[in-house]
């Protein structure tokens, strides 16, 4: 498992955060996952690009 060191802003300071495997596909290509979390407190970063959805999402607005 991969991990950097950066500013968590749960945690209020640098803290070590990991790149669990992905399960999205993202490294398929020998790329890297956008993927990280705080090891300490969990909280999630998308770094980078991470794509758009194939399709935008449909909104139903109730009258």
């Amino acid at each position: 498992m991969d991990s950097r060191l950066w500013p968590c802003p749960a945690c209020d300071e640098v803290r070590v955060f990991v790149q669990p495997p992905c399960t999205d596909g993202h490294t398929g290509d020998g790329g890297e996952c956008p993927e990280w979390a705080c090891a300490d407190c969990g909280t999630a970063f998308v770094i980078g690009d991470a794509g758009a959805p194939a399709e935008p999402a449909r909104v139903g607005i109730a009258a």
